[in-house]
């Protein structure tokens, strides 16, 4: 006879917190979000810390390396898809790894005897205002001018203008050889009071370019993420397939953190695939695993040497696993399961493996309530799929914009690796769908709102860490009646205006 769970499973709509007793100390402005990423042994730290508890889903229509350098600006991590080739998807991860370097490869190159109208699509292919031009086109050719917004006015001039008759030539220019350090080119910037700084080598060959924007945006975010060479921190999505190539492309293209991206986790496939990376990279390369909604999955993952799980079947928004195969779990039952698991392995072993709750938020106060559960991070693909930073378009549906988001078990995305439980390599049927999410701006002032929330909501419980509310927080399940007592009610509104 099957096995019968006594509870029904919850989600996180159905419960709510309870505050606690706030000293003055509790204000929003001496709260911490600090989380580790990955596992780490009793009195040790995590390798990789983030200082906001907020990761990108591995989706075709969210991760890409916009929203990577976004999201690590404001202290977390984007895991850029793996639905693509091996080479596109590192070429993804080693633009990121390359953009705060400080010292930046060009990306937007072009030769003289070319056209404003080449000019303008090369713009609208990167969004770049500042253009290189070299005598061949490339990023490592002789350089020989520059082409910014201030050179050419769109209204009066001729798209068959020659990008030699309007570029600044070289010999306008401020350059600096190869070997300057960051400082002394900032200097550079500032005493010249220049956008951007050229960095050319002893032939005229173009290096890189140091851009005052960067050092701005520095300034304006103290919370980004950056590794030991003051890159932008990124992780990466592979697969249970083609492991044996992706990863060590995706190593040797920068990135610091790995994922595998699966639907259902608490398989022989995902344990092969660490073993594979362990055997061949020890403990140096960082693996999160997933996806189970259960103690026993999380254990098995845990034992097979998973830096982190996630945990969530069916809960996203554009996910239909639960319709299409009956399977899965309410998002706050299993995570509340999960985490459980989770404490008592670190008291049996010592070691501590971090949770990512993937699925399930609706509103910006189920991160509150994902992490007082338990959840050391959580996974978010609608939330961020509604930013400028998503590599999806804008779309005018009925009078509103709207960005397209798309599952990646659609037949969009046709990600059947995803999936895949050892058959055939394709998609056989569909496990997620094709849609439009409401356009919500820059994803900076989008995640600053909902964490100014998520301390908000700490301060009332008198937490000003993520530990110490997981300690203290005091949860209510709630009835259906409560939920809707908890919304604006027995009123007429003068505008409405719903939370996305």
């Amino acid at each position: 006879m099957a096995y019968y769970f006594q509870e029904p499973s919850h989600t996180f709509n159905e419960y709510l917190l309870v505050p606690g007793y706030s000293s003055s100390e509790c204000i929003p402005a001496a709260v911490s979000l600090e989380t580790p990423l990955v596992r780490y042994r009793k009195g040790e730290t995590s390798a990789l810390t983030m200082k906001i508890p907020m990761v990108s889903a591995i989706m075709q229509s969210v991760s890409g390396q916009e929203l990577a350098v976004a999201l690590a600006r404001e202290g977390g991590v984007s895991f850029i898809y793996g639905s693509q080739t091996v080479e596109d998807e590192a070429a993804m991860v080693a633009a990121v790894k390359g953009y705060k370097a400080g010292f930046v490869r060009s990306n937007s190159n072009i030769s003289p005897d070319k056209t404003l109208a080449d000019i303008l699509a090369l713009k609208a292919q990167t969004g770049h205002s500042t253009v290189a031009v070299t005598d061949d086109g490339t990023a490592e050719g002789r350089l020989v001018g520059i082409v910014t917004g201030r050179d050419y006015r769109v209204s009066r001039m001729s798209p068959d203008a020659k990008v030699s008759t309007f570029m600044t030539p070289l010999e306008q220019l401020v350059t600096a050889p190869l070997g300057t350090t960051l400082k002394e080119a900032n200097d550079i910037i500032w005493d010249h009071k220049l956008n951007s700084l050229p960095i050319v080598d002893k032939d005229g060959k173009l290096c890189y370019f140091v851009f005052r924007k960067d050092y701005d945006q520095h300034k304006q975010n103290p919370l980004e993420l950056l590794d030991s060479e003051k890159r932008y921190v990124v992780g990466a999505g592979i697969n249970t397939r083609d492991y044996a190539t992706r990863v060590p492309a995706l190593l040797e293209a920068g990135a610091d953190v790995l994922c595998i991206d699966s639907s259902e986790g608490f398989s022989e496939w995902q344990k092969l695939t660490i073993a594979w990376i362990r055997e061949h990279y020890g403990e140096s390369v960082k693996v999160g695993a997933g996806n189970v909604v259960d103690a026993e999955g999380f254990r098995f993952l845990a034992d097979c040497g998973a830096d982190f799980i996630k945990v969530g079947i069916g809960g996203g928004s554009i996910c239909i696993t639960r319709e299409t195969k009956g399977i899965g779990r309410g998002q706050a039952t299993a995570l509340i399961e999960v985490c459980r698991a989770r404490d008592e392995y670190f008291a049996e072993t010592g070691i501590y493996v971090p949770v990512c709750s993937d699925g399930g938020i609706v509103h910006d106060h189920h991160i509150t309530l994902a992490l007082a559960m338990g959840a050391d991070f959580v996974m978010l693909g609608r939330y961020f799929a509604r930013f400028d930073e998503s590599p999806t378009s804008k779309v005018n549906v009925g009078g509103t914009l709207m960005k397209e988001y798309w599952g990646e078990g659609s037949n969009r995305a046709r990600n059947w690796q995803r999936y895949d439980l050892g058959g055939a390599g394709k998609l056989s049927f569909e496990e997620g769908v094709d849609s439009f999410v409401p356009y919500a701006g820059k994803l900076s002032d989008n995640v600053q709102r909902t964490l100014a929330k998520v301390r908000s909501t700490m301060c009332n419980c008198g937490a000003l860490s993520i530990p110490e509310l997981q300690q203290k927080a005091r949860l209510t399940l709630v009835s259906s009646v409560s939920i809707v007592e908890g919304g604006a009610h027995d009123v007429t509104l003068r505008a409405s205006s719903a939370e996305v």
